[in-house]
């Protein structure tokens, strides 16, 4: 925790519910399997707590991405290196958001409870400044689309520094070619899927802007609470246990396709991180008041069932292509 000289001034209860929020995040921060339980269970709890459900479902979609590493096919493409580069890149960026908004959650939780907010205590679990506003205007207003864009604002901007800009992934990750071809490795699609075996979702292009990665958290939450389509993400939600691998929702195709990624847990190992203070984003970086815009633009359909089973095709084909021109 930063060391803050108010620290002195907190009340024995204060310094109880911190103690308590830093230990509860800490323990489901675990891997992305804990991660994604968590966010669900606690919409479930609290169900105006909307960006708790979109957290859910794309951290879903971020285990898909590490299983997809070492799975049938991305071992044929990608060197050892550069796919645990990858899957720690993922890893690092979803640990970074849990720990930051995880504790939010829960200190809106203990404010239900008592009865009175307190968002003061915010700072003191390393959050910035400008999600202690929006807390407030929340607790005041009951915006809960409001407070749904500024956690999906704040999350980009929470690791947008420590992982997007920072120069070793930049340089070994975010500049490599490999993930110029991202359009077709899925990595900036998430995808919600149905147990009709439907799937919906969204793209971003230019990854490594942190307006455009907002503007496809804005994107995706209309798609998920979309009133035609939120029961079905919900029943998929609620009644598909999350194990990391695509088989989670391919299991519904018709034909009942194949497992060719591993699940998570029996595939990589705990990861041990460390908290480097970044300081206050919103104090040192600048802030764009079109964050905020609720004007969605769906550029492209949402319904990405028969692309998603064009694009694996056209991945395992190439795929195959390379092996059959890789001499050995």
């Amino acid at each position: 925790m930063t060391q803050n000289p108010q620290f002195q001034q907190l009340t024995d209860h204060e310094a109880e519910v911190l103690q308590k929020i830093r230990q509860e995040t800490h323990e489901k921060n675990l891997d992305n399997i804990s991660r994604t339980r968590a966010y669900l269970d606690f919409y479930l709890d609290y169900p105006e707590m909307i960006w708790s459900f979109l957290a859910s479902m794309v951290s879903r979609n971020g285990g898909y991405n590490m299983c997809d590493l070492e799975g049938d096919w991305f071992p044929q493409f990608l060197d050892p290196p550069i796919r645990l580069r990858l899957f720690l890149t993922y890893e690092r960026a979803n640990w970074l958001i849990f720990r930051d908004a995880y504790s939010q959650l829960l200190l809106y939780s203990y404010s239900t409870k008592k009865s009175t907010p307190m968002f003061h205590l915010l700072k003191f679990l390393d959050v910035s400044s400008f999600m202690e506003r929006e807390w407030q205007i929340f607790w005041e207003h009951g915006d809960k689309k409001r407070l749904l864009t500024a956690l999906i604002i704040n999350e980009q901007n929470v690791i947008h520094n420590p992982v997007i800009r920072h120069p070793l992934y930049t340089k070994r990750v975010f500049n490599t070619l490999m993930f110029s071809f991202e359009d077709y490795l899925h990595f900036s699609t998430v995808l919600f899927p149905t147990c009709d075996g439907e799937l919906y979702g969204a793209s971003v292009n230019g990854f490594k802007s942190v307006s455009k990665r907002i503007n496809l958290g804005k994107r995706l939450a209309s798609i998920l609470f979309d009133n035609r389509y939120y029961p079905l993400f919900l029943e998929f939600a609620v009644h598909t246990e999350h194990t990391a691998s695509r088989h989670d929702y391919e299991q519904y195709f018709p034909g009942n396709k194949k497992r060719d990624t591993p699940f998570l847990r029996c595939t990589y190992p705990i990861i041990q991180h460390h908290f480097r203070e970044q300081g206050d984003w919103f104090k040192e970086r600048r802030y764009h008041k079109k964050w905020f815009s609720q004007k969605i633009n769906h550029r492209h359909p949402v319904h990405l069932t028969g692309w998603y089973k064009k694009k694996q095709k056209q991945l395992h084909a190439l795929i195959s292509l390379k092996e059959l021109f890789t001499p050995e």
